[in-house]
C-alpha cells in the first residue's frame, strides 16, 4: 500500500463485470449473495438499495479504508478504498468473481467486459482544469490557446483508450477527471475538491470455455501495474502531485 498510498490523498482499486444479460434481482438471491460476502468480511455491514435498484453493501464510509460492493442490473462491482494492501482489495474482488457463476448464474459467456480500475484522488481548492494543464502540458498544438491573455482553461480532462493486443479484445484507458465549473472560475472561489485519475484494464467479450473470472483478474491486474509503473506514476500522478505542492 505504501507505494501507491504516497502517490495521491487517497486511491482505491475496483472490479467491474458488465454482462450480457441481466443479473438475478429475486430479494433470495440478492441477501444470501451478500450474505455470503459478509461472512468473509463481517465489517461490511451496511446494505441497501438505491432508488435504480441496484443494492450494496459497504462498511462505515466515515472511515479512511473501507470496502463496498454493488449488485446493480447488468454489472457486478466491488471497490476498496485505502486498501492495505492491493493483495487485499484483489482477494475481495476475487470473492465477488467466484460466487458470481454459483449465486447469480453468471457463466464466462455472459460477460460483456471485466475492468480492472486503479483511481487516485488528488485534493485540490483551486481551478483544476488550470493544475492539470499545468501538470501534463497540453501539447504544441494548444499552447496558442492557453496564451490568450485573460485565458482560463474550463474544461481539460486528458483521456486515451489504447487497443493491448492486435484484437482489440484487452485495452487500457487513461481518464482524468475534474471538478470545476465556469461559476467557481468566475469567483474565484472553489471548494476543496478531488481530482480523480482513473486508470483502467479491460478485457471485452466472452471468456474462453476454458477461461474464468478470477484468472483474467489476475492477468488484468498485472497489466495494469506494469503500466503504471511504466506509463503513469512518474508522467501523470506525480507532475499532478507536485503541481498541487508548488501552489
Amino acid at each position: 500500500m505504501a507505494h501507491y498510498a504516497s502517490l495521491s490523498d487517497d486511491f482505491f482499486v475496483n472490479i467491474n463485470l458488465n454482462t450480457e444479460m441481466q443479473l438475478p434481482s429475486a430479494r433470495e438471491t440478492v441477501l444470501e449473495f451478500f450474505g455470503r460476502v459478509q461472512k468473509s468480511y463481517p465489517t461490511m455491514r451496511n446494505f441497501y438499495t438505491r432508488e435504480t435498484g441496484d443494492s450494496v453493501l459497504e462498511e462505515d464510509k466515515d472511515q479512511s479504508a473501507y470496502r463496498w460492493m454493488c449488485l446493480e442490473q447488468r454489472r457486478i462491482c466491488s471497490g476498496a478504498v485505502n486498501p492495505q494492501s492491493v493483495d487485499l482489495a484483489v482477494e475481495q474482488h476475487a470473492l465477488a468473481l467466484q460466487l458470481a457463476p454459483y449465486m447469480l448464474s453468471v457463466s464466462p459467456l455472459d460477460c460483456e467486459a471485466l475492468d480492472f480500475l486503479f483511481g487516485f484522488d488528488f485534493m485540490y481548492r483551486g481551478n483544476h482544469d488550470e493544475i492539470v494543464a499545468e501538470a501534463l502540458g497540453t501539447g504544441s498544438a494548444f499552447e496558442g490557446l492557453l496564451a490568450i491573455p485573460g485565458s482560463k482553461p474550463l474544461n481539460y480532462e486528458p483521456s486515451i483508450t489504447l487497443a493491448l493486443e492486435s484484437d482489440c479484445r484487452r485495452q487500457c484507458r487513461l481518464m482524468v477527471e475534474t471538478r470545476t465549473n465556469a461559476y467557481q472560475v468566475r469567483r474565484n472561489e472553489f471548494p476543496g475538491e478531488s481530482i480523480t485519475v482513473y486508470f483502467t484494464v479491460r478485457q471485452y467479450g466472452s471468456l474462453p470455455h476454458d477461461g474464468s473470472f478470477e484468472a483474467t483478474l489476475h492477468e488484468l491486474r498485472a497489466d495494469c501495474e506494469r503500466l503504471l509503473e511504466e506509463c503513469i506514476i512518474e508522467q501523470v500522478l506525480r507532475p499532478i502531485s507536485q503541481a498541487i505542492a508548488r501552489r
